[in-house]
């Protein structure tokens, strides 16, 4: 996957995420109530009263909804419809995506983040999922009348296909400290169901990473920056859990392997698709929009 539809992914996800802060899922209003529940499911919000208070001065739930139809309205409906332009014109062409890409760039996306959640991990990769898989379609659907040739596809696979790979990469925290009886002790309190990164901030003798729980990041094989013996130690752990304390010559550590993600490859069969459609693109100087889509299907909406 290149940079810039990294970058682009990136920050299409950002501004998902904030027009779905700003909007009530109108589809949750309980029948004959005056209740509406809030983009994450958690709260209620009465809309015959204000949903804020200033000083006296009231703010409306009309009046907000209304400020955020004149502000977004246009935009996000534009975004509802691109989706289902997409979607319908990828059936019609019968458009298959590989997983595997998808799979990728889910990797690439997860090593963006700090420490998740099972359940947190399960959401975001539901939201990063239909995301790529939109932006994907798209991509084929406006490359696939630009003709490429497979001369061209081979010469970028040779010479690039590296930067399609992914390596294993592993997610660590540690606690580092001073001696082997101290590191059993924190052993003693992690068994008894003590949490991890609140012991790293009691214990851990590393400055740097003590104050966000011994959260170190990460890393490959070939990394740099980790700790001699970490990756080795870690490899054969499963995730979400913790090792035995080892010494390392500047004290006692412990890991922690929040996550272990395999590495993905690709071979050209696999691949060559996905590197016509950004040849394609690239050589026409088109841009990541479903605008162009449009006339293709019969669209009636407000804003026309």
């Amino acid at each position: 996957m290149s940079k810039r539809f990294l970058l682009s992914i990136i920050l299409v996800l950002i501004l998902t995420n904030l027009i779905t802060l700003l909007f009530w899922n109108q589809n949750d209003h309980k029948s004959g109530s005056d209740i509406v529940i809030d983009h994450k499911g958690e709260k209620e919000i009465t809309t015959n009263k204000p949903v804020a208070t200033i000083e006296g001065e009231e703010i409306s739930y009309e009046d907000w909804n209304k400020s955020l139809q004149a502000e977004y309205g246009e935009m996000h409906l534009k975004k509802l419809v691109d989706r289902s332009v997409v979607d319908q014109l990828a059936k019609k062409r019968d458009i298959q995506i590989n997983e595997k890409l998808i799979d990728h760039d889910i990797a690439l996306l997860t090593t963006m983040q700090s420490v998740m959640t099972e359940d947190e991990i399960v959401t975001a990769e539901e939201k990063w999922r239909e995301d790529l898989l939109y932006r994907y379609r798209l991509e084929a659907l406006l490359a696939e009348d630009i003709d490429i040739s497979e001369e061209e596809v081979k010469k970028f696979y040779d010479g690039y296909s590296k930067q399609y790979d992914f390596s294993s990469s592993l997610q660590f925290s540690h606690i580092i400290v001073e001696s082997r009886e101290e590191a059993e002790k924190v052993i003693k309190e992690l068994d008894a169901g003590a949490s991890f990164d609140l012991l790293a901030k009691e214990y851990s003798i590393d400055e740097e990473t003590k104050d966000v729980g011994g959260y170190l990041g990460y890393f490959t094989s070939t990394s740099q920056f980790l700790p001699a013996g970490y990756y080795e130690k870690a490899v054969d752990m499963e995730e979400y859990s913790y090792s035995k304390p080892f010494d390392t010559g500047d004290g006692f550590a412990i890991i922690y392997l929040h996550r272990h993600l395999p590495s993905i490859n690709f071979t050209y069969d696999e691949i060559k698709d996905q590197i016509k459609n950004e040849l394609a693109l690239k050589e026409q100087e088109k841009i990541l929009s479903a605008d162009l889509l449009w006339e293709q299907l019969d669209i009636d909406w407000i804003y026309e």
